[in-house]
Order: C-alpha cells, then sequence, then structure tokens
C-alpha cells in the first residue's frame, strides 16, 4: 500500500509575494510543491519547479509537510500541486523511497492561490469561532458567505472542545474547511482558550502558521492592517486544569511588549483601516479577561484601531466607543459568521446567523 494524501493542501498566510502550504501524508514522507502559472497550459506541458519541505537544507521526513513559497509576483494567480513520497528507510547515508501521492492536475483542475495586491484599496473577509468541532454548523455559516470574494478568513479560536490528538482537528473542523474553501482561499486560526489544553495543544505551530516565529502577528491586505493577539487561557495558571505546565500570564505580557513596537510601526500606522483580532475579549470578570483588560487595552486605547473582534462568550455583544473604549468592540457569537468588507470610504461589517438572520450591521467610515 503506497503513501496517500490524507488532509489539505490548505493555505496559510498569503501575502502579496509569499504563500504558505499545509498538507499530511499517512506515512514519513518528504514533500515538496510545483507551481505553475495561470498561463492558459497543460500543467504537464513543461516541468514544472519544486520547491521542497526543508529545514536548515535538509527535506523534512515527516507526515505534516509545510512550504513557504516567496518570490512570487504580487496580484497574481499561480496553479499548485503538492507531492509526497514515502521514506521507507533511512539508515546512515542510504535512503530508500517508495511510492509517491498527489493532488491531481491530470483529471481536473489544479488548485490555484492568488497573491496578495499591495494596491488594492479593498478587501473582504469573515470570521467564524467557537463552533467546537461541529462540522455541520461550519457549513451552514460558510453557505451565507460569497467565497468567491473573500480574500481571507479568520478562525477566532474554540474550533474544536479538545486538543488531545490530530483527528481532533481535521475531524473537528479543518477537512470541512478544506472542503470548503482552505485549499484556495487561505484562513488564519488564532488560538483560543481549548486550543491550549489536551496533550496535543503544543503541536499546534506544526498544523498552522508553521513557518511564522510566534502565533501573533501583524499583517496588512489591501487597506487593512490585522493584529492577531493569542490570548491564552481564560484561568489563572495555577488552576488545576493545567497541571502547573503553563505560563500564559508571562505569555500576554510578552505580546504586550511586542504589541507597544507594532502600533508605532509602518505597516500599523499607514493602513487606513486597523483591526484586533483577541480570541478572549477585554469584557467579564473571568482571569483572561481581566489580563486582556490589564495588559493590551491600555496599548490599543492609544493607536486606537477601529475595531475589535473577539469571540469565546458564545453570545453576540456590541461594546460601542465609550471614554472606556475609544474603539468598538465586537464579540461574534458562535451560531453566526461575521463579515468585513472595506474600501477606501468604508468599512461595512455584518454579523449573519446560519439561518442567514442579520444579527448586526454597522459602517466605519473614513
Amino acid at each position: 500500500q503506497g503513501v496517500k494524501l490524507t488532509h489539505g493542501p490548505y493555505l496559510q498566510k498569503v501575502g502579496s509575494a509569499e504563500v504558505t502550504i499545509v498538507w499530511l501524508s499517512d506515512k514519513p514522507s518528504i514533500g515538496w510543491v510545483e507551481v505553475a502559472p495561470d498561463d492558459g497550459s497543460h500543467f504537464y506541458a513543461v516541468e514544472r519547479p519544486r520547491y521542497f519541505d526543508t529545514k536548515n537544507g535538509v527535506k523534512t521526513t515527516s507526515t505534516i509537510h509545510s512550504v513557504k513559497l516567496k518570490e512570487l509576483s504580487p496580484n497574481t494567480k499561480y496553479r499548485y500541486r503538492v507531492y509526497s513520497q514515502e521514506i521507507v528507510s533511512h539508515e546512515g547515508h542510504k535512503v530508500r523511497y517508495g511510492d509517491f501521492a498527489a493532488t491531481n492536475v491530470y483529471s481536473k483542475k489544479p488548485l490555484v492561490f492568488t497573491t496578495a495586491n499591495p494596491r488594492s484599496d479593498q478587501i473582504s473577509f469573515l470570521m467564524v469561532n467557537d463552533i467546537h468541532g461541529r462540522n455541520d454548523l461550519l457549513e451552514r455559516l460558510i453557505s451565507q458567505c460569497n467565497m468567491s470574494a473573500t480574500d481571507f478568513v479568520l478562525f477566532n479560536g474554540d474550533m474544536v472542545s479538545v486538543f488531545n490528538e490530530e483527528n481532533h482537528i481535521f475531524d473537528g473542523f479543518m477537512d470541512k474547511a478544506t472542503e470548503l474553501f482552505a485549499s484556495e482561499t487561505p484562513m488564519y486560526y488564532i488560538r483560543g482558550n481549548h486550543e491550549t489544553r489536551g496533550a496535543f495543544a503544543t503541536e499546534f505551530q506544526r498544523y498552522f502558521s508553521p513557518r511564522e516565529e510566534n502565533l501573533y502577528y501583524v499583517f496588512r491586505q489591501g487597506p487593512v492592517c490585522v493584529v492577531v493577539l493569542d490570548t491564552g487561557e481564560d484561568k489563572p495558571d495555577s488552576d488545576i486544569e493545567y497541571a502547573g505546565i503553563t505560563d500564559y500570564d508571562g505569555y500576554r505580557s510578552e505580546q504586550a511588549r511586542w504589541l507597544e513596537e507594532v502600533v508605532k510601526s509602518p505597516i500599523y500606522k499607514e493602513a487606513p483601516y486597523k483591526v484586533i483580532i483577541a480570541h478572549i475579549p477585554p469584557i467579564g470578570g473571568w482571569h483572561g479577561n481581566i489580563e486582556v483588560q490589564r495588559k493590551f487595552m491600555p496599548v490599543l486605547r492609544d493607536a486606537k484601531p477601529d475595531m475589535m473582534l473577539c469571540g469565546h462568550l458564545h453570545r453576540l455583544m456590541h461594546e460601542k466607543v465609550s471614554s472606556a473604549n475609544p474603539f468598538p468592540i465586537i464579540v461574534n457569537p458562535n451560531n453566526a459568521v461575521l463579515k468585513v468588507a472595506a474600501d477606501k470610504s468604508k468599512m461595512s461589517v455584518s454579523i449573519v446567523d446560519e439561518n442567514g438572520k442579520m444579527l448586526d450591521q454597522f459602517e466605519i467610515k473614513k
């Protein structure tokens, strides 16, 4: 029995000149991505360049593969396929290779991705959170969206209830997300408190943002700068549930220092719109809420983003501008999709439930 592709591929961090592609195989293997321009030629017309999954100059032998393509052209559509080749044995300098597995470019159209346009003054994205492994709910929420006009998707935490094994990720939501859009529309997975617990929690970054330094980061697409915060757990580190192995208080302090520098940077200051993404909101009396309020909000009050998008509470909340919060804070419920469309004059936000009912709608004008 040959090697098989089991999950993916799915896109991570599509920029104007880069993209990361992730996929899994059922046996240890090396992996690579082949890329072709979207020029009408058959994928088999010429030998396509290969970009290998490597680390420190060595091809990675694993069941999890990620390749970060760089030096791409902005605002350009590319076709791609992923390959895995089984490593049957590796003893000293002798490697015995097995069979190949690849995505299909023979009897169906190759998968595609499009790099971001840094000059675009329009952007459209959506956010889903707290579905806790309900594939049917995810499918109903995505059905409320025009994915052909969506630039990226945010999964803002608690997409699963427990993180004890790989199948919890893929059975829980990621296979469904790949089927619906994630092979061709990039997604960003922001950790919630449920992704930080369980025996598999430390494996998170092998699957999501695997080529990035941290799970908190900043990116810009079109007129919007997105700042992603990793808010950690919702209870004190001393809680019996964490068995004494967490230091999320220190982790959030580390992020607060990073955030102070990010809001001074050109990527943030020069963007027409600034959006903060955090699973745990600065609302409520639990330890995680208080930490977000105490460590992140002083920086954000001075930085004045256009809005903050959160989850965690499983209900809709819309904290409007006040002296305490000089920007709106939106908590998306666990059964709705939040949609954002921005252009040079306004940013429109709508929240729609699984049946298409409009729960909230507003605009931020420039």
